[in-house]
């Protein structure tokens, strides 16, 4: 019989609401005035030790507001979370001991100190002893090929450095699980794949517990082991990625680049047998449109879409046909966009 591998993240039921205050006649709500929205809605999840999981969703889904209670951050209206067993509000020192956090939009090191002495300022904040921190900084600031620039003012880094030096620091304890919320957000082309070599690199090579939240569906396809995909704050499918686009492979999307007025048409496409999700999104410029039908026969109904377009007016300047992905799941799971 098989051993069930031990879990490094356990959520159950987990909630947490945040009281918003309505705008008043003077800008500011009033007590009264102040409504309750749900970030997550009762989350029961386990996530194993050693696993790479993406946690997927657009924002406002939740995916933040989990990892900023996974690392104590906030607290959990109701239900619970553990990590490594320690349960986040009853043992948050110890929570923390087993995590390392990367958390998006966030300035995680100080620019007017070089690397190496943000490093060994928050190694000393972790209690590493001396000669291990030096060993320790050395090693990691080589494994994200930092070193030449390890004595620069962090000021002087571009943000894929930064980005880098941010994941060094959420290592230096060495800790078994990794928290890192949209890591690759805002990183030109080669800073992200770096961002993700790196990724691939700690779960393959130093069997890290992984958490990674994304708004890119090609990353955690890239990427994870298993996906959660969470909207509105529940999660709403839970797999591997393979499995997920599977679960709709009998369905091919139709991509389409149009130019002219493209949402009067999205109805009569909508329409057409065997259409499933249709949507429409138009690129900055003149008028030009991306269209994508999700449909069951491709031979059927590629003739009358383009007609349709057609009649509308419309011109087709590119069209290609693809197989499912991962954010083709997410919009037929959920009707919306992955940015939405």
């Amino acid at each position: 019989m098989t051993a069930q591998p031990e879990p490094a993240v356990q959520l159950e039921n987990l909630t947490r609401r945040f009281r918003v205050r309505a705008a008043g006649a003077g800008g500011n709500g009033t007590a009264a005035e102040a409504s309750r929205v749900t970030a997550i809605d009762g989350v029961t999840l386990q996530i194993h030790r050693g696993e790479l999981f993406g946690l997927l969703g657009p924002n406002g889904a939740g995916k933040t507001t989990t990892i900023r209670i996974l690392c104590t951050l906030l607290a959990p209206t109701a239900g619970t979370a553990r990590v490594w067993e320690f349960d986040v509000v009853r043992d948050p020192a110890q929570v923390r001991r087993h995590i390392g956090v990367v958390l998006t939009g966030e300035r995680a090191v100080y620019w007017r100190l070089t690397g190496r002495e943000n490093l060994e300022y928050f190694a000393a904040l972790h209690r590493v002893p001396a000669v291990q921190a030096r060993r320790r900084i050395a090693a990691l600031l080589d494994l994200v090929e930092l070193t030449p620039r390890a004595d620069d003012l962090v000021e002087r880094y571009s943000t894929g450095m930064r980005q880098r030096l941010a994941l060094v620091k959420a290592l230096l304890h060495d800790p078994p699980v990794l928290l890192l919320d949209e890591p690759t957000t805002g990183l030109d082309p080669q800073a992200a794949r770096n961002a993700r070599d790196l990724v691939r690199r700690l779960h393959r090579d130093e069997g890290k517990t992984i958490i990674l939240t994304t708004h890119y569906m090609e990353e955690a396809d890239q990427l994870c082991e298993r996906v959660g995909i969470i909207d509105r704050g529940r999660i709403i499918a839970l797999d591997t990625p393979q499995a997920l686009k599977r679960a709709q492979q009998r369905r091919t999307a139709l991509r389409l680049e149009v130019e002219g007025p493209a949402p009067r048409a999205a109805a009569l496409l909508q329409a057409l047998p065997g259409v499933g999700q249709v949507t429409v999104v138009e690129q900055p410029g003149d008028s030009i449109w991306d269209v994508t039908v999700e449909l069951a026969d491709i031979n059927e109904t590629l003739p009358q879409a383009v007609q349709i377009l057609s009649g509308q007016g419309l011109r087709v300047r590119h069209l290609r046909v693809q197989d499912v992905s991962l954010e083709d799941v997410f919009i037929a799971l959920t009707g919306r966009r992955l940015r939405d």
